[in-house]
């Protein structure tokens, strides 16, 4: 018996302040889907008391560029409350577009809440790769 296996299915990364190395957040790239889809699902994070000083959009920034450049992604999104205006305004900042609402989305704190969907591909982001990912498909 063989085992069928493409690669990584997930990045984590940390934000961290340049003067101190101090952890302002986490930005995780999950669920990599290669092949035809070659898209990932954002998770971030700011730690207290970095939040709103700017350093989760520089970090976003970055693992961006990561993704997209490096990983070869053709597309990430997203999921985020309606609610969350905080990250709401990041993702805005980074230029992902909205794509809809899905109801009963994920399971949290006890209930399943619905969630506005944000997605962003590279050539949106201006960072298209000289050679796609292998696994990409001729056709």
């Amino acid at each position: 018996m063989g085992r069928f296996d493409e690669g990584r299915s997930a990045e984590g990364l940390l934000v961290c302040l340049r003067d101190t190395g101090a952890i302002a957040g986490n930005v995780n790239i999950n669920s990599i889907i290669r092949g035809r889809f070659q898209n990932g699902s954002l998770g971030y994070a700011s730690f207290a008391p970095y939040s709103g000083r700017g350093y989760m959009s520089e970090g976003l920034g970055l693992v961006l560029r990561h993704a997209f450049d490096e990983l070869r992604l053709h597309r990430l999104e997203v999921q985020i409350r309606p609610e969350n205006q905080a990250s709401i305004k990041l993702v805005r900042r980074h230029g992902f577009r909205y794509e809809g609402y899905s109801p009963d989305l994920l399971f949290i704190n006890g209930a399943w809440r619905g969630h506005g969907r944000w997605a962003l591909t590279n050539d949106m982001h201006g960072i298209v790769p000289d050679a796609p990912h292998p696994t990409l498909p001729d056709r």
